[in-house]
C-alpha cells in the first residue's frame, strides 16, 4: 500500500520519521551544555548574549510564515534540505565566533534554519501516515517523536559533557570540541534527509514558479484558519507564555549551575551528564503521552503540565544546592516532554493537510519572538538582580498558559460526545 503518492508502508514512514528526528536533535544536544558557556568564555556578558540570541527570534518572525507556506506549496523535503545546509553553515560560524558580531551572525543563521525546519518533518509524517490510515493516532506519533528527540539530546549532551571533561584535543578549547562533532553530525543528517524522506510532489501538475506563486495564498489560508478557529487561536496564544518562560530552563540553567558550583568549566562538566538525565526524563514523559491523554484527555493533560512545569522552574530558582537544582531540572524536563507532545497533537487535530506546515510555522512564529523577549528580559533581570529571581519570574509566566487550553478541552469533549 502507498500513501500520498509514495511507495512506503505505514511502518516505514513511522521508522523514518523517528530516525530523522534523532539525527535532527543529536547536534542540538551536543551544543546545549557548552554554547552559553562558550560565549561567556569568549568575552560576552549575559546581556550581550541575550541581545545576540534575540536576533534568532527576529529572523524567525520575519521568515516563519513564508517558509511554512513554501513547505506546503513546494514540498517539505526541499525546505528541510535547505534548512539543514544553513544550520551546517551556522555551526561553522560558531566555531570561530569570538565577538558579539560573530554570535549575531550565528544566531541569525540559526533563526533562518529554525524557520525552515519548524514543521516540515512533522507535516510530512502526519500527511503520509494518515493517507495510509486515516485512523493513525497522532498522540502516538508525536509522543514517540518526543521520546526519540529527548533521547537524542540526552546522548548528545552526555557526549558533550564527556568531551569537555576528557579534553581529548591538546591545544584546543575543550568547549569547542562538541561544536566540531555537531557539525559532522549535521552533515550526516543532511545526507540522511536526502535519502530517507520520500515525498509525493506538492501541487501536482504545477511547475516550480506556479508552486512558488501559490505560497502567499497558502499563508493567507493558514492565517484564515487560525483567525477563524477559536481553539487554534488559543493554542497559538499558549506559545506566548511558553516561549517567554523557556529561557529559564534552556538558557539560564547553565548560569545558575555555575553560580551554585562556582566554576564555569566544572558546571559544563556537570551539566553534560545532568542533561542526559533530564532528557531521558523528557523521553519517558513523551512516551507516557498516549496513555495519559487517553485517560485524562489531550487538552487537560497539556494544561496540567503547564502548571507543573512552572512549579518545577520555581524549584530551580529557589534551590540552595546542586542536588536540589538538578532534581527540579529533572522534573521540569519530564513535564516538558509530555506537554510538548500533547500540545503538538492538539495543533495537528486543528490543522488541515493543505496548510499543516503553515499552522506549525504560526505556532513557532509566536514562540520565537516570545522567546526572544524572554531571553532579553530575563537575562537583563538576572544581570540586574539575580538569576534566581529571573527564574522565578519565568516560572510564573509558564504556569499562566494553562487556562488557554480550555477551548481545546471543550472541543475535545464535544468530539467524544459525538463519537459516543
Amino acid at each position: 500500500m502507498s500513501g500520498g503518492g509514495t511507495s512506503l508502508t505505514g511502518e516505514q514512514v513511522y521508522r523514518r520519521f523517528l530516525a530523522l528526528t534523532a539525527l535532527r536533535w543529536l547536534p542540538t544536544g551536543l551544543l546545549m551544555p557548552v554554547m552559553v558557556l562558550l560565549a561567556l568564555e569568549r568575552g560576552l556578558s549575559l546581556s550581550q548574549l541575550g541581545l545576540a540570541a534575540a536576533v534568532q527570534g527576529l529572523v524567525v518572525v520575519a521568515l516563519e510564515l513564508p517558509t511554512g507556506g513554501l513547505a506546503d506549496s513546494l514540498g517539505r523535503r526541499r525546505l528541510l534540505l535547505v534548512g539543514k545546509t544553513i544550520n551546517l553553515a551556522a555551526l561553522l560560524v560558531l566555531l570561530v565566533a569570538d565577538s558579539v558580531t560573530g554570535f549575531v551572525v550565528f544566531f541569525a543563521l540559526q533563526g533562518l534554519y529554525r524557520a525552515l525546519d519548524s514543521g516540515p518533518l512533522e507535516a510530512w509524517y502526519v500527511d503520509t501516515a494518515r493517507a495510509l490510515d486515516p485512523r493513525t493516532s497522532l498522540a502516538r506519533g508525536m509522543g514517540a517523536q518526543g521520546a526519540v528527540l529527548a533521547v537524542a539530546i540526552a546522548v548528545g549532551s552526555a557526549g558533550a559533557g564527556l568531551l569537555v571533561a576528557w579534553d581529548p584535543v591538546p591545544g584546543a578549547d575543550a568547549l569547542v570540541v562538541p561544536v566540531v562533532l555537531a557539525a559532522v553530525l549535521q552533515a550526516g543528517a543532511l545526507l540522511a534527509t536526502a535519502l530517507l524522506m520520500v515525498e509525493a510532489p506538492r501541487s501536482a501538475g504545477l511547475g516550480f514558479r506556479r508552486q512558488l506563486a501559490a505560497t502567499p495564498g497558502t499563508v493567507r489560508a493558514g492565517f484564515a484558519l487560525a483567525r477563524g478557529d477559536r481553539v487554534l487561536f488559543a493554542l497559538l496564544a499558549v506559545e506566548l507564555f511558553w516561549g517567554f518562560g523557556m529561557a529559564t530552563f534552556e538558557s539560564l540553567t547553565p548560569v545558575r549551575l555555575a553560580e551554585v558550583v562556582g566554576d564555569e568549566r566544572q558546571a559544563a562538566a556537570i551539566l553534560g551528564p545532568a542533561l542526559t538525565g533530564v532528557w531521558i526524563a523528557s523521553a519517558l514523559g513523551s512516551a507516557l503521552t498516549p496513555r495519559l491523554c487517553d485517560r485524562w484527555g489531550v487538552a487537560p493533560t497539556a494544561a496540567l503540565m503547564r502548571v507543573l512545569q512552572g512549579l518545577a522552574v520555581l524549584g530551580m530558582g529557589v534551590a540552595a544546592g546542586v542536588v536540589g537544582l538538578l532534581t527540579a531540572f529533572l522534573a521540569c524536563y519530564a513535564v516538558h516532554g509530555l506537554s510538548n507532545a500533547a500540545h503538538v497533537s492538539l495543533l495537528h487535530e486543528q490543522a488541515t493537510d493543505d496548510v499543516r506546515a503553515t499552522v506549525l510555522s504560526l505556532n513557532s512564529m509566536v514562540a520565537q519572538p516570545a522567546g526572544a523577549v524572554g531571553m532579553v528580559a530575563l537575562t537583563a533581570l538576572a544581570d540586574g538582580t539575580s538569576v534566581s529571581l529571573a527564574m522565578c519570574v519565568g516560572a510564573v509566566v509558564l504556569a499562566l498558559a494553562a487556562p488557554l487550553y480550555l477551548p481545546a478541552w471543550r472541543a475535545e469533549r464535544r468530539r467524544v460526545e459525538v463519537g459516543a
